[in-house]
């Protein structure tokens, strides 16, 4: 069996589950033709009691007794076999909807993170484990068995009419005390179910800085955060439970009545010589066969209630996520980025961070963006890889709108170097691939670009060590220069990275400069964001920013040029152009260490 592929036909419709769903309709109604067959067949213990008392011990006949004991029989094998039927059909249902919809949720999920963060990810893809099992259980059979208690009526009204008019009252008492349990615990139930997956979402990000919170003596703190979650969950909880607990009084009182008083009716009709005797016995099973379909229902209210709400967001998840699909495959990147009067919002604000960002870069040139802490830097890395979409204006490689552009289709042709590196489970030699088909001689390369080959040798199995959570523990420039052999795997024509020598030493930093160098020297596009002075003298472009703006943008060299003027030219006499200057004084700002020939 091989991996299931996101299938954009299931995307592009307001309820894309249900159009799973609807593709099964000939499934489930097949399903609920053996349901009905099955009601039919359990009416079988009562006939088989009627004949008994009113045949068999009138006629004292053990030929008849017999008889009606192996036709019986033969009814239960064939029901047997018939609930067995159903049960595998039911399962595949719910394979075939999880293999539809498995690489689809994984997907979205993964694009709502990137974009919202506040997001339960793990939630999003519990829930089609959620649906699978809610189509393999016990509640979606009580769905299917509650419209046939009328069959049961039926069979009352065959008897007598005031036996079916009594199952009805029965089972209408039953569904108004249904109801009124779901009107009353349903929002209370969704209100505790958020609140327990925020609960969740709060201890799994705190356990991810956990040494931080332990050192610090934030431990009280976190847990407090959490609490409050966790205590809402509970009081929303203990609300549903009481009420819950309420209404399954009223319920269980009408459970323990209706069949003595079911009885007592039948009892009644006897002595009348309206019914017979074994009918009596009959009439007393018949009450518990009518409203059983109903306990069923509110016995797994529960169970139903968490499949709807985990549908409903299945449906809003891959519903918000259909323009990240049907997209026209596009050739390979050459490396030709413009940005025209760019506006960046991260993803669930209103606040732009950036503003008003306007160049153009030609394949082969390389761009160092500077500037001040929160000059918006790495939001502005984060736009330029498509993450986060302008607000207006637009970022365009080759043409095509970044943010428009397939991750799955142009995501293994270009670089990227977060600021936070984190390495997957795999070894050396998957995390510089990408988890994909690792290529060997590429994998290679990519090391010996920022000079990691032969420090990797040096690992326990050298490119097979084990990385991620319980791998091999990296230094603060392993890390990084792994994440930069990861970029450049495959020697990408478009390449953005993020501070990428933040925790590299002089010999990590050349190793950087050679990289860039290889990078440009093979026509590469390349984006870095840097404080530091060394990069800054092998770019040809620099942007400079300041408080989310564009504040210049030209040719690096006459910037540098012009930063070593200010120590020597007076403002007056300066002979650059206002732009350059400008840029200028931010640069010196931002690299200080540039006019004291720090990026020679």
């Amino acid at each position: 069996m091989t991996d299931p592929q996101p299938k954009v036909a299931t995307r592009g419709d307001k309820q894309p589950v249900k159009k799973i769903l609807m593709q099964t309709r000939q499934a489930f109604f097949f399903a609920m033709g053996l349901t009905f067959v099955i009601d039919i067949l359990s009416i079988t213990p009562l006939l088989y009691m009627m004949s008994a008392f009113d045949r068999v011990l009138s006629s004292r006949s053990g030929v008849t007794l017999v008889s009606l004991t192996l036709v019986v029989i033969a009814f239960y094998v064939f029901w047997s076999a018939l609930e067995w039927i159903r049960s595998r059909l039911m399962i595949r249902l719910s394979l075939r909807i999880d293999w539809d919809l498995a690489a689809d949720v994984f997907d979205a999920s993964f694009r709502r993170y990137v974009g919202r963060k506040n997001v339960n990810v793990q939630q999003l893809l519990g829930d089609l484990q959620s649906l699978r099992q809610f189509m393999t259980g016990p509640p979606v059979l009580s769905i299917m068995d509650a419209p046939f208690a009328f069959i049961f009526i039926g069979i009352g009204a065959v008897f007598h009419p005031y036996l079916a008019i009594f199952a009805f009252c029965a089972c209408l008492l039953m569904l108004i005390v249904t109801y009124l349990t779901t009107k009353v615990t349903t929002p209370i139930l969704k209100e505790a179910n958020d609140a327990n997956t925020e609960a969740s979402r709060v201890a799994g990000n705190s356990l991810r800085h956990a040494e931080a919170t332990l050192a610090l003596g934030m431990l009280g703190a976190v847990r407090k955060r959490w609490y409050d979650q966790h205590r809402n969950y509970l009081t929303n909880q203990v609300s549903a439970s009481e009420a819950t607990g309420l209404m399954g009084g009223v319920s269980g009182f009408l459970q323990k009545a209706l069949p003595s008083l079911q009885l007592a009716l039948g009892v009644w009709l006897a002595m009348e010589n309206l019914i017979t005797g074994g009918m009596v016995i009959v009439a007393s099973m018949l009450i518990g066969k009518s409203v059983a379909p109903i306990q069923k229902l509110m016995a797994h209210w529960k169970d139903i209630v968490a499949a709807r709400q985990a549908y409903e967001r299945l449906n809003d998840l891959l519903a918000d996520d259909f323009e990240n699909t049907q997209k026209m495959q596009l050739p390979a990147p050459q490396g030709k980025l413009d940005v025209v009067q760019a506006v960046g919002v991260p993803p669930g604000h209103n606040k732009a961070v950036l503003a008003g960002i306007d160049f153009a870069l030609r394949p082969g040139e390389v761009l160092a963006v500077v500037g001040p802490s929160a000059a918006g830097k790495s939001s502005f890395a984060k736009m330029l890889m498509g993450l986060w979409k302008p607000a207006s204006g637009s970022i365009r490689l080759d043409g095509v709108e970044l943010s428009d552009w397939s991750h799955d289709e142009v995501g293994p042709l270009v670089g990227y170097v977060p600021q936070e590196i984190d390495f997957f489970e795999g070894t050396v030699a998957d995390n510089i691939a990408r988890l994909g088909e690792i290529d060997p001689a590429k994998v290679v390369l990519a090391a010996q670009l920022i000079d990691m080959h032969d420090t990797i040798l040096t690992f326990p199995k050298g490119y097979d060590t084990p990385l991620g959570e319980t791998g091999f523990a990296l230094s603060g420039g392993q890390r990084q220069r792994l994440a930069i052999a990861r970029a450049v795997y495959g020697m990408p024509k478009y390449v953005v990275m993020d501070e990428p020598n933040s925790n590299l030493d002089e010999v990590g930093e050349n190793a950087l400069v050679k990289t860039v160098q290889a990078l440009k020297a093979n026509g590469s596009t390349v984006v870095l964001t840097t404080h530091r002075p060394r990069l800054v003298g092998v770019v040809d472009k620099m942007l400079v920013l300041k408080a989310g703006r564009q504040v210049a943008f030209g040719d690096a060299r006459e910037m540098l040029d012009a930063v070593r003027k200010l120590q020597v030219v007076s403002a007056d006499g300066a002979a650059e152009p206002a732009t350059v200057q400008a840029g200028a004084v931010q640069v010196q700002a931002a690299l200080p260490t540039v006019a004291q020939g720090g990026a020679q």
